[in-house]
């Protein structure tokens, strides 16, 4: 299937992909605290995490050497939703990180900090910690959100590019000021079927999130499997508040603020965050922004076209 910068909608073909995969939303209104200082915990023979100020314990890997590339995952994910990635550029002399956000995967369930700019001070503790500069941030659906606010506020001088992929910046709510947006009562609708049965509930996303319930395309069961699997290691909270941490942060002023070379990258057939309302206004208002639209792509097109997708992110990088 062809990239292109045009956003006119086509039909897709699916390639097979080799891992389970990636985020829909986020952000949440709840107070975040500011992490002063953190500590890296973790051994030969443990897990390694990263402890904030609050005493949240954020997991992460750290492969390789070279310079770093960081991966922030979406919602309701965790790093592993970054494998297919993290393998393509660890092969290819990169250094790769990856943490699990705060009440996901591996890190600590909290009942607070879900909220993006507690999404981007948890990023912050995991760069300082690992003394991270000159990087380059990718962040995915939710975690690209996460991304734009940890580039603007709190990662001057130490990012060298960023890649918003199927990113849920600006906006993803319907206001009157965002007439393209998403209406309330679809998150009202993520948040009652979490409520009620999560674990089917995330069957069930995964659908659409890699365009399997499209005419002709094929369901990757492990694919599907994955993405579960990934989802139900997290906490029931940190999910439903995450829904309204994705879907009514506006961050129209971090993108304003980005002052690095950004690729925003997303396919016109994305069914979770609609592309004429992400990345075609992401491409407007950061300063520095380079635009791939794909035709046919799904939300999930990191794990259902990855060979196509890490040999972009790699020539921006290399660029």
């Amino acid at each position: 299937m062809k990239a292109t910068e045009s956003t006119k909608f086509s039909a897709s073909t699916r390639r097979e992909a080799i891992v389970g995969a990636a985020g829909l939303l986020t952000a949440a209104a709840v107070s975040a605290p500011v992490f002063a200082s953190t500590s890296v915990t973790g051994g030969i023979n443990s897990m390694p995490f990263i402890k904030t100020k609050d005493g949240t314990e954020i997991f992460y890997k750290d492969w390789g050497k070279g310079r770093p590339i960081v991966f922030h995952h979406g919602w309701p994910l965790s790093s592993d939703d970054w494998d297919a990635q993290m393998l393509f550029f660890l092969g290819h002399g990169y250094r790769v990180i990856a943490h699990d956000r705060r009440g996901h995967g591996r890190s600590t369930q909290t009942s607070n900090g879900h909220d993006i700019d507690t999404y981007a001070q948890d990023a912050a503790a995991v760069a300082d910690a690992l003394g991270l500069t000159n990087a380059i941030h990718i962040g995915h659906s939710t975690g690209g959100g996460e991304v734009a606010r940890y580039v603007a506020r709190y990662a001057k001088g130490r990012v060298a590019k960023a890649v918003l992929v199927s990113a849920i910046p600006p906006l993803m709510l319907k206001t009157d000021s965002n007439p393209e947006g998403t209406p309330r009562s679809v998150f009202d609708g993520f948040r009652a079927q979490l409520a009620a049965n999560r674990a089917q509930f995330f069957r069930e996303v995964p659908i659409p999130f890699y365009g399997f319930n499209r005419p002709g395309a094929k369901v990757l069961d492990g694919v599907v499997d994955n993405w579960w699997r990934q989802g139900m290691m997290g906490g029931a909270n940190a999910h439903y508040l995450g829904i309204k941490a994705f879907s009514e942060t506006d961050q129209t002023a971090d993108l304003k603020a980005i002052d690095v070379p950004t690729l925003v990258m997303q396919g016109d057939d994305d069914q979770i965050v609609p592309y004429k309302d992400a990345v075609l206004l992401q491409a407007k208002l950061i300063k520095s922004a380079t635009l791939k639209v794909y035709q046919g792509y799904p939300h999930g097109m990191l794990t259902t076209h990855a060979d196509i997708i890490n040999s972009d992110l790699l020539k921006f990088i290399k660029a």
